[in-house]
């Protein structure tokens, strides 16, 4: 008898053979003469129906939620069973048999975040996790077919990338180290030796910000490459997350469909994508109310409110040089604006941040003074200008921020196994 995945029988190709699956009882009720367990293993659920007459009668009376099993029987199909089938059960081997499940008699919000390393048996999060990991060969694709390199970045620093307010330090051995917030300046360094690069690797940023898109620990697709602008920049990304979002509702449209995803939301989302300044966002938003001057940093309900404006992916770029960091280049003509780009899409607002880079030695280290940065910090990444220097442009797109916004999560939690926040470190 073939052991086979719940996916297989609901193929419809099984009907009337005998089957073993094993997984865990998912629900569970009592009727008439028949106990009716649905199963679940990593690949879907199914009906398994025991009658009175099997001689494995008392084992399923005896089963709880959560317990797992292998059993055996006859597939047969039955419309009124999720997925139009269901195993008749012919033997059940108990394999762990589990206390009272503490979800099934609490789902609060709360309390699923409580037992998160419970809550991740769910259908739900099964379904969100899979379509995760396809998202990241997806993303890995696109990339393979540009010709970048993925390449493997440190995740202990010893000098920040973005603000110093969000860098959460550590003792490394008798030094003082951080982890860090963006692999930017060590893909820098390989574009050298391997122009085109890319990675997919973690972040930490030490925001107190409590809203529904912030993690301190998220996962960064952040790619780098020379001989490119603005222009070329901006047309990558587009390209990027337009072809994510075409692949997602391709290769994941049954997952979608069971999460009420709206999957023409995916399909319709075409290039190019609009793009305005950051002076035409302001202008924008004036008769929404912003308060806002010329040189603010534009606020999470800002980004929601401009997301509404165009409700698709968008670019709103060249920045205040003042609001950005050091390696921004600035235009020579107008030195007061970074060549600096965000998307943004509805709800969520930034998804991605990127731009030029500095290339010019002497503008680079005297951002660095101005800023008040320690030179020796970055001696090597100013050799970088010394040896070589070429125009580059680079990005960084935050994963979690994508998938929430792909599949319409209600908090960005819910996109990764396990979420780091000011408020969750458990388990």
């Amino acid at each position: 008898m073939a052991l086979v995945h719940v996916c297989e029988v609901l193929d419809g190709n099984l009907e009337d053979k005998n089957v073993a699956i094993r997984g865990w009882v998912y629900r569970k009720r009592e009727g008439k003469g028949v106990v009716f367990l649905v199963v679940r293993d990593s690949t879907g659920v199914i009906q398994c129906t025991v009658k009175n007459s099997s001689p494995d009668w008392e084992k399923a009376r005896l089963l709880t939620i959560e317990s797992s099993l292998s059993l055996k029987g006859v597939v047969k199909r039955d419309k009124r069973a999720p997925g139009g089938f269901e195993i008749s059960v012919e033997r059940i081997s108990i394999i762990g048999l589990a206390e009272v499940f503490p979800i099934s008699k609490d789902q609060s919000e709360q309390f699923l975040r409580d037992v998160r390393h419970l809550w991740l048996r769910s259908r739900r999060m099964n379904l969100i996790m899979k379509i995760r990991s396809d998202i990241l060969e997806f993303i890995r694709e696109f990339f393979a077919g540009k010709n970048f390199v993925e390449v493997s970045p440190p995740m202990f620093i010893s000098a920040a990338v973005e603000g110093g307010s969000t860098l959460f330090g550590l003792k490394y051995f008798d030094q003082n180290l951080y982890l860090t917030q963006s692999s930017q300046l060590y893909l820098e360094i390989l574009i050298y030796s391997l122009e085109k690069v890319y990675c997919i690797a973690p972040s930490f940023r030490a925001e107190k910000s409590r809203t529904i898109r912030h993690l301190t620990e998220y996962w960064h697709i952040e790619g780098e490459w020379p001989f490119s602008d603005m222009n070329d920049l901006m047309a990558f990304q587009e390209e990027l997350v337009s072809q994510i979002c075409l692949r997602t509702a391709e290769k994941c449209g049954r997952q979608l469909e069971e999460l009420g995803v709206n999957i023409s939301k995916l399909t319709s989302v075409e290039t190019p994508f609009p793009r305005i300044t950051y002076t035409e966002a302001l202008q924008k938003l004036q008769p929404l109310g912003t308060k806002l001057n010329w040189g603010d940093d534009l606020g999470y309900e800002d980004e929601k409110s401009l997301a509404e404006i165009f409700g698709q992916p968008f670019f709103v770029y060249d920045y205040p040089a003042a609001i950005k960091a050091f390696y921004c280049k600035n235009y020579r003509d107008r030195p007061e604006i970074a060549m600096s780009v965000d998307m943004l899409v509805p709800r969520i607002g930034e998804i991605s941040t990127g731009g030029a880079r500095e290339d010019d030695k002497e503008i680079l280290v005297d951002r660095i003074r101005k800023m008040g940065l320690d030179e020796k910090d970055y001696d090597w990444y100013v050799d970088l200008r010394r040896y070589g220097t070429v125009p580059h442009v680079g990005f960084g797109i935050g994963l979690e921020r994508l998938i929430t916004w792909i599949l319409d999560l209600e908090n960005i939690i819910d996109s990764i196994p396990f979420p780091r926040t000011t408020r969750r470190f458990h388990p």
